[in-house]
């Protein structure tokens, strides 16, 4: 355990869609409209689009069975920022965490106008509908894969194995997919920033490249990505 967080290896999610009346935002619709509107406020560009929630996760020996339920954005976003208040529901999404050829993590940085601006973490977004497959399947592996490529134009290695590494805590299901590529740190890095410049509004306002513990920031590191890096790090030190 580090920070809070427990780190589970998997070898399989199994994640679907399940219907769910979601009382707390019912409870509190009044705060969330209050709540979004402060936020349009200060930044605009925000949508309330709709996305997963999770109500329930279970590790089933290499297999993590997670079921998400849909709501509103402003609905969550009020809801994080409220604290978490309801302990059965949780934040799960996915991540590919780029690895390069020397050791070295490179992760995205916020841009001003999202609502997470100036935080650093591994290019991810919270799943939605698009995600969704049939029979009710939610498809992690594909939306951490799309959101990748989206927002540093690299593809996954075709022989790129599927083990990830749960990282669960302060009401997050964080789904991380530890990909090594071939090229160094530097080069990644330039390609990354290639393609972000190449975009007419890109979400990112930057990478950041952390080779070691000492280049953890603690004020803009969500907790799921210092826990993740802390055991990387101190794992490849033994």
């Amino acid at each position: 355990m580090s920070d809070g967080f427990t780190l589970t290896p998997l070898r399989h999610i199994e994640a679907r869609l399940v219907p769910s009346d979601w009382s707390w935002a019912r409870d509190h619709a009044g705060a969330i409209a209050e709540t979004w509107a402060r936020r349009r406020t200060e930044r605009p560009d925000l949508f309330d689009g709709r996305v997963l929630l999770a109500r329930d996760c279970r590790i089933d020996g290499s297999t993590c069975v997670i079921d998400l339920f849909e709501v509103a954005y402003s609905q969550f976003l009020a809801f994080r920022l409220a604290g978490s208040p309801d302990p059965a529901v949780t934040n799960a999404f996915a991540a590919v965490v780029p690895w390069s050829a020397d050791g070295a993590a490179l992760l995205g940085i916020m841009g001003g106008h999202t609502a997470n601006a100036g935080q650093i973490y591994f290019a991810c977004g919270t799943p939605d509908r698009t995600d969704t497959r049939e029979g009710g399947r939610v498809d992690l592996a594909g939306s951490a894969g799309r959101e990748f490529l989206e927002e540093t134009g690299l593809a996954l290695p075709a022989d790129a194995p599927e083990a990830w590494v749960l990282v669960s805590g302060q009401s997050q299901h964080a789904f991380l997919l530890p990909v090594r590529f071939a090229e160094t740190a530097e080069v990644l890095h330039g390609r990354m920033e290639a393609h972000r410049q190449s975009e007419a509004a890109p979400e990112l306002a930057g990478f950041a490249i952390a080779r070691g513990l000492d280049d953890l920031d603690a004020a803009r590191m969500p907790g799921f990505v210092r826990a993740y890096l802390t055991d990387a790090f101190a794992g490849a030190q033994r």
